[in-house]
Formats: structure tokens, C-alpha cells, sequence
């Protein structure tokens, strides 16, 4: 699979009531969105980046880390071929993106996410 971006999922209870510390105090400034349940910051600086996730809209598990690629589906299929255990079947969600969630062996939940054109 090629990746071009990995980012942290924070859990956090309230998305809102988070937002201070890491867009204010950490300078995570720009809010790139806001669902109200995931939201994503970064910094206009240096191009730190963290998503706050309360708890997974539409998926049964919250992921640990969303990783961006261009070809979702390959992902996909590599995944299921290699074995691993599918915790979100890949999905067109609502608000765009094209992703499925995979458990590594060590238990890490992945976001595998590719943002429609």
C-alpha cells in the first residue's frame, strides 16, 4: 500500500471542550473540519497534525490512527488478502471519504481512508 499521510486519532471526550488545549495551546490552529464527533488540527507552521475523535460515527471501533492513500480499494483488497481482520467494511461515508478500518496483529485499529476527487 502507498501512504501518503498517517495522523493520530485522539480520543477525547467532548471535541469542543479539547479544541483549547490543541488548537489554542498547542497551536494546532487551523481546523481543517469539525463533525462534531472527529475533528481535525493542524498547524499553519509546521504541518502538525492531530484528528480528536469522541467515538466513531458509523464504525464499531475507534481507530488509533488514520492512514491517507490513493488507492483505498487496493488497500483493501491486500488486507483481506494478507488475512487481517476487517472491523469496517469499505465504505463511501457521508462526508466523503472512501475508508475501512483493518486490526493490525498487535490489535491497533487503522483508519485506511482515501478522500474522494
Amino acid at each position: 500500500m502507498r501512504v501518503s499521510r498517517i495522523m493520530a486519532n485522539l480520543r477525547v471526550a467532548d471535541v469542543d471542550a479539547a479544541k483549547d488545549f490543541y488548537a489554542d495551546y498547542l497551536g494546532l490552529s487551523t481546523e481543517e473540519f469539525n463533525l462534531g464527533w472527529v475533528a481535525r488540527y493542524t498547524s499553519p507552521d509546521t504541518g502538525a497534525v492531530v484528528q480528536l475523535l469522541t467515538r466513531d460515527a458509523t464504525a464499531a471501533a475507534d481507530a488509533t490512527v488514520s492512514v491517507h492513500t490513493p488507492d483505498v480499494e487496493g488497500a483493501y483488497a491486500e488486507a483481506r488478502q494478507r488475512g487481517y481482520e476487517i472491523v469496517h467494511p469499505l465504505t463511501t461515508e457521508s462526508w466523503g471519504v472512501h475508508r475501512f478500518l483493518v486490526r493490525a496483529p498487535d490489535g491497533t485499529v487503522v483508519n485506511v481512508v482515501q478522500h474522494a476527487d
